[in-house]
């Protein structure tokens, strides 16, 4: 069935509009009482992406993320 909204509530509420479209429902957004969009769910086309892995990276070390003193030192205003 058919759901129509006011254009304000499609503004206000728009992010679970579309999770509603996604699902399968049909909406229409009207303003002023008179229908002026469809919101409907698309057909899937194709496969889901795959990354390309493009820099060959197979780990990351376990202190990739430390603190360097180096750059911690420039950020403080000190010489390296």
């Amino acid at each position: 069935m058919t759901q129509f909204v006011s254009l304000y509530e499609a503004k206000t509420r728009l992010s679970g509009l579309v999770d509603r479209a996604a699902a399968g429902e049909e909406i229409v957004i009207a303003k002023n009482g008179v229908p002026h969009a469809r919101l409907v769910p698309i057909a899937f086309r194709g496969e889901l992406r795959k990354p390309a892995n493009a820099m060959r990276i197979r780990r990351i070390a376990a202190d990739f993320d430390a603190p360097d003193p180096i750059i911690e030192r420039l950020f403080d205003g000190n010489e390296a």
